[in-house]
């Protein structure tokens, strides 16, 4: 349950980081301060349902786009996240894509690094009850 949690947070945290580092580097890519939390469990709801369908549906009809279901799912995640949520505006073709590429690449990146630095905690906490 404890590793479920920490999944979870991770992720939450490192979509948070990618939605607001594309809202300061792309300039029609905006969220509300009001509507970034909403925005942002659209968001990762629609992550977590699309990937492994989308990585499915790939696997089956289009083997060589396997490499792409990341991008795809955070392009369909942020997507419907414009839709229901208010808090999320991107206008234009280059706020699309830019944005899109931003928040997977540093959602990627963050959910490499975040379990590292949390597990690496974990293992000194329990290195120190041990002694």
């Amino acid at each position: 349950m404890v590793v479920f949690l920490i999944r979870t947070a991770i992720f939450l945290g490192s979509a948070a980081l990618g939605i607001w580092v594309a809202s300061l580097l792309v300039t029609d890519f905006t969220v509300s301060v009001t509507g970034f939390v909403v925005a942002l469990i659209v968001f990762v709801v629609a992550q977590w349902i699309l990937s492994p369908l989308i990585l499915k549906l790939t696997h089956k009809y289009a083997n060589a786009f396997i490499g792409g279901v990341g991008l795809v799912s955070t392009f369909v995640a942020l997507l419907i996240a414009t839709l229901i949520a208010d808090g999320l505006t991107i206008d234009g073709v280059t706020a699309w894509v830019l944005g899109t590429l931003i928040v997977w690449l540093v959602t990627a990146l963050a959910t490499l690094v975040l379990p590292m630095i949390f597990l690496r905690n974990r293992i000194e906490e329990r290195k120190g009850a041990k002694a």
